[in-house]
């Protein structure tokens, strides 16, 4: 079936949602969708039910009652019936939607503020799928689709003793637009200014088109300026959208705690340790915290892959800009002082949002490189150990091959990011010391390619140093965008 002109990319997701709404078989199927809001999770559905005729229902949060309501309305709106059909239950109106499209697509959107209005509703769908599921008499080719924002929520729907566990044919999460399809969406050719704009909005559809009123910036002369438009000021929909993400994750309940958090990270605080004491806790009294907001998809824990050690990471590219930038200076950016606070914000712009965000879309890039004909199993930021005190080095992309068991791990990059400084002979020096050590450390170096990533370009020396050398690799912005 094909995709509607009108939705963008997500080539992936509407084949994934289409096989499973015409996939043939005889018994009632689940999907659960997932997806933080503003990545268009909603506006695929609704295109999807169009297309095939199905039922489209987006709950909101309201009483049991009064959802019961709504979702009555709904039901004799889809099926042609008069005025409204009132239910006595969740059993009821469950049951009756079923027996009257046995055969067609149903979306439940928002399916989260169903369950905190009823808990008992997952149960009850529990019931109608493995009673309508092959050779039971009462089947039927019904595909049902549960939808929701709510991260913390959706992710425990199929898991442990949930009542759903095990009857999903399809678990799908709509994800941010990676920095590649954003620069596409945006309209932006200049390549500097795409990843300034992917380091504030990230790859979020909706801050491209409602929350800016579809204004992009023509140019990098205009960037300051429509920051202090669009996102630094108080009418900007933008302004309050970091505090939203949060505050509509149903298990966040002390909100100052989990921005606290989120503001240790983004501050470059990425062990539990230094988030810890940087708040000025104890790291067992941040466990919890932690835990939810990687449950919410707002912080990821990467994995040293040298050290074994966790690191956290704002996942989300808005809240590091909100936690670096807005939120020390609240009083004043509503005061109207938009401009004065980006203009004292500068140097933390380049050193806590751009420059980590820059790393991390390296490490993107990396990811999908043949690296001397093998693509890596894992690559993240890493440390080579030294053999004495102070001689461990930070290494931004650290390319893995796959472990096999048998052989030295390959080692098939390292490299380094800088997004302002011109890169230099050092860079590359640095890179090789790291190398040795990673290779005194038992992986296999033989044809470790050295990176070298730059926002602001090479001397000289460097370019000419790397002339013809297959190990090593100078990226620049159109590298990274090739």
């Amino acid at each position: 079936m094909p995709k509607p002109e009108y939705v963008f990319d997500r080539e992936r997701e509407w084949a994934a949602l289409t096989r499973f709404a015409t996939a043939p078989g005889d018994e009632m199927r689940l999907a659960v969708v997932s997806g933080r809001r503003r990545q268009g999770k909603t506006f695929l559905l609704q295109a999807l039910a169009d297309a095939l005729g199905g039922f489209y229902f987006v709950a909101v949060e309201s009483t049991s009652a009064d959802a019961l309501r709504q979702f009555g309305t709904a039901v004799a709106s889809y099926l042609g019936v008069e005025g409204t059909l009132a239910f006595a239950n969740w059993d009821e109106a469950i049951t009756y939607l079923l027996d009257r499209c046995p055969d067609r697509l149903i979306v439940i959107d928002e399916f989260p503020y169903l369950m905190k209005a009823d808990h008992v509703i997952p149960s009850l769908l529990q019931r109608e799928i493995d009673a309508r599921g092959a050779n039971r008499p009462a089947r039927g080719r019904t595909r049902l689709i549960l939808a929701g924002s709510a991260m913390s929520v959706m992710g425990k729907l199929l898991a442990g003793q949930a009542p759903l566990r095990g009857r999903a044919s399809l678990e799908l999460v709509v994800h941010p637009f990676d920095y590649h399809v954003a620069r596409r969406f945006w309209g932006i050719s200049d390549l500097r200014l795409a990843i300034q704009l992917n380091a504030i909005t990230g790859g979020t559809p909706a801050y491209r088109t409602r929350f800016v009123d579809g204004e992009s910036p023509a140019g990098p002369d205009e960037f300051d300026d429509w920051v202090v438009r669009r996102v630094l000021s108080t009418e900007s929909p933008l302004f309050r959208e970091a505090r939203y993400l949060l505050s509509n994750e149903m298990e966040v309940r002390d909100e100052a705690l989990y921005h606290a958090a989120l503001g240790a990270i983004a501050a470059g605080n990425n062990t539990r340790g230094g988030i810890a004491g940087h708040m000025e806790r104890k790291s067992t009294d941040i466990a919890h915290p932690l835990a939810v907001l990687e449950d919410c998809r707002l912080i990821r824990k990467e994995i040293d892959p040298i050290r074994k050690a966790s690191v956290y990471r704002v996942a989300e590219p808005l809240v590091t800009f909100y936690e670096s930038i807005m939120r020390p200076a609240w009083s004043q950016l509503e005061r109207g002082r938009a401009a004065q606070v980006w203009n004292g914000a500068r140097s933390r712009f380049a050193s806590q949002v751009i420059g980590p965000h820059f790393e991390h879309i390296c490490r993107q890039f990396a990811l999908g490189v043949e690296w001397a004909g093998e693509l890596p199993s894992e690559v993240a930021a890493g440390v080579a150990p030294g053999s004495g005190r102070g001689q461990n080095i930070e290494v931004d992309v650290i390319a893995l091959g796959a472990q096999d068991g048998t052989h030295r791990r390959r080692l098939l990059s390292v490299g380094e990011a800088e997004w302002s400084e011109v890169m230099t002979l050092r860079h590359l020096g640095r890179l090789q010391q790291a190398r040795d050590q990673l290779h005194i450390r038992g992986l296999d170096t033989r044809d470790t390619v050295l990176a070298l990533y730059s926002g602001a370009g090479f001397d000289r020396s460097l370019t000419e140093a790397a002339a013809g050398d297959q190990g090593i690799l100078l990226a620049d912005l159109a590298t990274l965008y090739g």
